[in-house]
């Protein structure tokens, strides 16, 4: 697995500035996240079924948004 990003400090931005740039920027591309669950093997029953809870779960949200909505 790699990733590659490459960050260049803007004219005139502090190193605390150019640090939180980059911390934001491996947050929203989820670089951390992505490298931690390589860093283990999941089954793939596993995967699948952790896939149908969080559909559930989805689906269970939506509809009680729509109870609420009609009341």
């Amino acid at each position: 697995m790699s990733i590659n990003l490459e960050m260049r400090p803007k004219r005139n931005d502090s190193t605390e500035r150019f640090i939180k740039r980059f911390i934001k920027k491996v947050k929203k591309e989820k670089i951390l996240e992505k490298y931690k669950e390589k860093m283990r093997y999941r089954k793939p029953s596993d995967i699948r079924r952790e896939k149908k809870k969080r559909a559930r779960r989805k689906q269970e949200l939506e509809r009680l948004k729509s109870l609420e909505q009609e009341n």
